[in-house]
């Protein structure tokens, strides 16, 4: 799903809009596919979270916030760079501007992605499972930052997470994925508390009894 969000996959039928964005285009026909010139200025409106972090190694963590701004956007290496070390004061990075990423943890990584993800201005922040590559100890650093965007910033965000709590913690609506379809979507309250499908509850069972999310 967030690989079709960010247009690296087509979708096979039906249509698609985000926060207002459409995913194709119409004329007196109906819907048809997206030239590449209307999905370039989808993608301007959409940031994404890799659970890799996907830094470029060569470059400083000041240069990774910077680049896609100055060269996507056009804008002028001083606002570039001032706004990005305000994005890396935000995210707890400030500090490690002129590191490269091999000198970082994945944590650290992490936040610095999402910061180079805000950088582009995005409508809709897009995390594909975030915490999964980090080790137990540093997963509650990214989570405080993600937190702080849920609960501090006028931000569309869109989380792939099998951490439940977190998920029940901080999300308006929910939806629950099985085999690429939606098996149930609510407000949390609604799906941790009452779930409706079958397949629901035996994962929710599964992970939040298991003790493990």
């Amino acid at each position: 799903m967030l690989r079709i969000l960010m247009t690296l996959e087509p979708f096979q039928e039906g249509s698609l809009t985000l926060n207002g964005m459409s995913y194709h285009e119409t004329n007196g026909k109906g819907p048809f596919n997206a030239s590449e010139k209307h999905l370039r200025e989808v993608r301007r409106n959409v940031g994404m979270c890799f659970q890799s972090f996907n830094l470029f190694p060569h470059m400083t963590v000041l240069r990774n916030v910077v680049e896609a701004p100055m060269s996507v956007l056009g804008m002028r290496r001083e606002e570039a760079e001032a706004r990005a070390m305000d994005l890396l004061k935000m995210v707890g990075m400030e500090a490690k501007a002129h590191s490269f990423p091999g000198q970082l943890s994945g944590g650290q990584q992490q936040r610095v992605a999402i910061a180079r993800a805000l950088a582009m201005r995005p409508k809709v922040l897009l995390f594909d499972e975030p915490t999964s590559a980090l080790d137990p100890e540093l997963v509650g650093e990214v989570l405080g930052v993600i937190r702080s965007l849920a609960h501090e910033h006028d931000l569309t965000m869109l989380l792939v997470t099998h951490e439940m709590r977190f998920a029940r913690e901080i999300s308006d609506r929910v939806c629950f994925f099985d085999r690429g379809r939606i098996v149930e979507q609510g407000t949390p309250e609604q799906i941790f508390t009452d779930p409706q499908e079958a397949r629901t509850r035996s994962f929710l069972a599964s992970v939040l009894n298991g003790g493990t999310h």
